[in-house]
Parts: C-alpha cells; structure tokens; sequence
C-alpha cells in the first residue's frame, strides 16, 4: 500500500484598500497555512504548514503562489522543513511562484534538514514580471551534526529557476551527496549552505553587504545586472540565519520599499 502524500496548496494574493489579502485558495492533502496577518499593517505574512511534519520518500508537494499588482506578501514557515531518510524512493517539493508588475513577494522559509540518507528534489520557480520585486532564501542543514550525524548515503538536488518576462535570469542547479559534501569544491565538510535573492537592488546594497561580510569565512555575494545573490557556508544554522537576516534588512528598503518587519514566528 503507498502511504506517501500527495499534497498541493495554490495561493493567490490582491491588493484591497490599504492591505494586501488572500483572495484565492485551493489545497489538497496535508498542506495548509494559518491565518494571514497584519504586523506592519498593510504587508500580508503567512506561515505555511505542513501538519505531517516532515518529507518522506514517495511524497510530492506543489506549492504555488501568486501576488497580484501591488500586493505585498511574506511567506514563512512556523519550524524548519525536513526530508527523512528513504529506503529507496525519492521525496519531491515544487514551489512555483509568480510576481505580478509592481507586486513584491517574500519566499522566507525557515531552515529545511536534509536527514542521512533523505533522497530528495526541491525545485523552486520564480516567474517575474518586468517591474515585480522579489526576495528569497533557501538554507539547508544538511545531517544531524549535534547527533554525530553527516550526510554520507543522503542524495539531493535543490533547483532554482529565476525569470523576468519570461527570459531566464538565474538558472542553478546543485547535486549533494557525500562527495560533494566533503569535497574542496563543494561545501568543504560544512553542514550548513544557504543562498538568498533579491532583486531589483541598486550598487549599494552590493558594497552595504561587502561591508557586513568583511572577512568573514563562509560569505559571498555577487550583483548580476539588478539581482543580488548571496550564499553561506556555515556548521551551525543560526549563525548564518542571523547573516542572512541582516543580508534581508538591508535590501528590503530598496527592493521593497519598506522596512523590515521580522515575522513573529522567528523569535519562537
């Protein structure tokens, strides 16, 4: 008998008066969000669910999100993901996301821990429109390390694929598995690699980054035409949690004209 999860939540986002709401929703299987809320007044945060808590073998979820013209959207999610150890199927996430003209959306997902032994496929799509603004993260933990855990029999392929009126802006996909883990190429034994987006971001949001890396081990970041990319190595989590949350409160003035507004579900 199959027990994987088939799951699929669809979300779209309008601007109505002065707030950003969720104006259509369709979810099948164990996918579902709280309630959106208001803690900036205007900018709508939701936090994502996923009630069996964590990713097996055989299970595929599709998530798609929409933000209309003008709405402004923050997605998070209350705790990190994981993808479990298969016993020989692969696990499957697919988030495609969709930015109107003039709309800005936050993919801001807590952690996902890629167990020993997980076989998994996470594809990330972000289609923009010529004025759409847009700020992403993506940050994996790869083993249990506090455990004595590595990522010695894991295998995972995390995609991203970032477009702007329908022409390709950022096209990435990154294999691991344990000699990628381990190899100088590759994430050099570290067990914890992140890489954030936003665009569009202007010159000094490049230098303002530069500066708050300085020598830091572990950090880079680059500007290509008006999207910025910044990736991390790291063996603990929240240390570069807390890099990239200052990387986010840096750039969230230009790229969204606002300022920051860190989700209440963080401090937990």
């Amino acid at each position: 008998m199959d027990t994987s999860w088939k799951a699929q939540l669809e979300l779209t986002f309008a601007k109505q008066g002065e707030k950003t709401r969720l104006i259509k929703r369709k979810q099948l299987g164990p996918l579902t969000l709280q309630r959106p809320f208001y803690p900036d007044g205007k900018a709508c945060h939701v936090y994502l669910l996923h009630p069996p808590g964590g990713i097996v073998g055989g299970d595929n979820l599709h998530i798609s999100l929409h933000a209309n013209e003008n709405s402004h959207t923050l997605i998070t999610t209350p705790a990190a993901g994981k993808f479990y150890r298969s016993a020989g199927r692969q696990a499957t996430q697919t988030v495609n996301i969709r930015v109107d003209n003039h709309a800005m959306l936050e993919w801001l997902p807590q952690e996902t821990i890629l167990y020993d032994g997980a076989k998994a496929s996470s594809t990330v799509n972000v289609a923009l429109m010529p004025q759409a603004h847009f700020i992403g993260w993506e940050i994996l933990s790869l083993g249990r390390p506090a455990s004595g855990e590595g990522f010695e029999n894991g295998q995972a392929q995390m995609t991203w694929q970032i477009s702007r009126d329908d022409r390709p802006l950022f096209l990435e996909r990154l294999q691991l598995d344990a000699k990628a883990f381990w190899a100088s190429w590759g994430l050099n034994g570290y067990c914890v690699c992140g890489t954030l987006f936003a665009v569009p971001v202007s010159p000094g949001n490049l230098e303002a980054v530069r500066d708050l890396i300085g020598d830091t081990a572990g950090r880079g970041v680059t500007q290509i035409d008006d999207m910025l990319i910044c990736r991390a190595l790291d063996s603990r989590t929240d240390r570069l949690r807390v890099f990239f949350e200052q990387v986010w409160k840096i750039v969230r003035q230009d790229t969204l004209g606002h300022t920051f507004c860190i989700p209440r579900i963080w401090a937990t």
